[in-house]
């Protein structure tokens, strides 16, 4: 009888004093949906379903460590995809994850790869991307992109020398 009753107490004590370890990584949550739906808005060029994941004070920061607002952003954004007749993440490659950090803070990676065709040339690219976007209260507040930009710029130059060959050829 006293064995069993040290026995119990022995496994209460270490019951009570194992590390109740909160759950920090996840493959499906409401932020990563959000995060697809603003992808998905994006493609769409559909930008007021795009800026509405994002909180007010957004930065956004894309190859860079200046942060952008969402306007500035999507400013951005238009001017390069004005170069594209059609542009996507690639169907069923993507990777997303949802990480909650060491302080509580809330992450989603996303890796994918981007694909457009230039207007005027026909030219296509792909660009692996890797965006990790941080959610406050479901919205997104940083959002950090990294991309390699030398074969859109490349396309992009090649689309205007092309547009302005043809319009001194007229």
């Amino acid at each position: 009888m006293k064995k069993l009753l040290l026995l119990g107490l022995a496994l209460s004590l270490f019951v009570a004093c194992q590390d109740k370890q909160q759950k920090r990584y996840f493959e499906s949550s409401p932020e990563i949906e959000t995060l697809k739906a603003t992808i998905k808005a994006y493609e769409a060029q559909d930008w007021n379903a795009w800026k509405a994941s994002y909180a007010d004070t957004a930065k956004i920061y894309h190859n860079t460590n200046k942060a952008a607002s969402t306007n500035e952003a999507m400013a951005g954004m238009k001017q390069t995809l004005s170069s594209f007749s059609d542009y996507k993440f690639l169907d069923n490659v993507a990777e997303v994850e949802m990480v909650i950090d060491k302080y509580g803070d809330t992450w989603v990676n996303y890796w994918n790869s981007w694909g457009a065709k230039a207007k005027v040339t026909d030219k296509t690219i792909s660009i692996p991307i890797h965006l990790t976007v941080q959610f406050i209260d479901g919205k997104i507040v940083n959002e950090y992109a990294y991309y390699d930009t030398s074969s859109m710029r490349a396309a992009i130059a090649e689309v205007k020398a092309t547009s302005e060959s043809n319009t001194i050829n007229k």
